[in-house]
């Protein structure tokens, strides 16, 4: 299992290695879930630089120019050297490019090849004898262009600190699963909701199993559906099928917390996204949130976020 968690104020630094012809969807969606998991813990979880080789603008497969600074091995060490290619990965496979590429690895914890960025990583002699994958339509092309190379048709692969995937999407459940171990899987769920992902699926890594139940998403989706007027968590369990001390045993299994726990974790999430997005008094939100009155849910609010729903509004 990949081993990269640190304590609730580390931030992990993430260098993004841009190549002409980069995907800007993968890019974006490597990305954002790190920019919202900072946003919903209220914490510098994540900070990260986009890098290229010469430096200067890089321009995607798209035509969007993206702004790099120029990446070399005398900057600060980083936790993730994400390598980030597309379109044209053949040429970017010379000496010069490979040799650069090898003294920036040597800089990192832990290095990621999204999208076709496995093939470089795998040219550069970073992959031999681990399992890694690519994206699909270039999956038969690379496990006989790489023997020393385990080739496995996953979406993505995680082998300590070595992690490939292939395609936007994949990057997105990559991202998610990251998020997941580093900040917990209760947020990993809020970030997988905000972008409408269908968190209903359980992800799987080549080494992992499922990480919670379909009792468990029932449960949740029950939670969502009834934000306003919270439902007693012996009614779900009753609602659900199962007993009390079945869905906690599941919840504590999948989320490594309580039934209640998640549910004021939800509710609160929901009068956060209020106090930032709306002009709606503290006491509608909490009426909104299941809270009888504004002051039990302003304490809540600030001991789950440093802040208060007003201060939300003022920064």
């Amino acid at each position: 299992m990949h081993q990269q968690t640190k304590s609730p104020f580390e931030t992990l630094k993430i260098d993004v290695l841009l190549f002409d012809g980069f995907s800007n969807h993968c890019l974006a969606n490597t990305l954002e879930p790190f920019r919202a998991a900072n946003s919903i813990t209220g914490q510098a979880r994540y900070e990260w630089r986009l890098l290229s080789l010469a430096g200067g603008l890089v321009r995607s497969s798209s035509g969007m120019l993206v702004q790099t600074e120029m990446a070399t091995a005398t900057k600060p060490p980083c936790d993730y050297l994400m390598v980030t290619a597309s379109y044209g990965h053949l040429a970017l496979c010379s000496s010069q490019v490979l040799s650069a590429l090898r003294s920036l690895c040597a800089n990192a914890k832990c290095l990621v090849g999204l999208d076709t960025g496995a093939w470089l990583l795998a040219a550069a002699g970073q992959l031999n004898d681990r399992p890694a994958t690519i994206h699909g339509h270039l999956f038969e092309c690379f496990s006989e262009t790489f023997t020393q190379v385990d080739a496995r048709q996953e979406r993505f692969v995680i082998d300590g600190n070595r992690i490939t995937c292939g395609g936007a999407m994949a990057s997105f459940d990559l991202v998610l699963s990251l998020i997941g171990e580093h900040c917990g899987e209760i947020i990993r769920l809020d970030v997988a909701a905000l972008f409408l992902h269908q968190s209903n699926q359980p992800f799987r890594t080549a080494d992992t199993k499922p990480v919670r139940s379909k009792l468990v998403s029932r449960a949740l989706v029950l939670m969502d559906e009834n934000i306003e007027a919270p439902v007693p968590i012996p009614v779900i369990a009753q609602h659900l099928g199962c007993s009390l001390k079945s869905l906690q045993r599941r919840f504590a299994r999948s989320l490594d917390a309580t039934p209640g726990q998640v549910y004021r974790h939800r509710r609160l999430i929901a009068a956060r996204s209020l106090a930032e997005s709306t002009d709606l008094s503290i006491a509608e939100i909490a009426a909104r949130c299941g809270y009888e009155n504004a002051s039990s849910m302003t304490r809540a609010f600030k001991t789950q976020f440093g802040k208060t729903p007003m201060d939300m509004r003022t920064d």
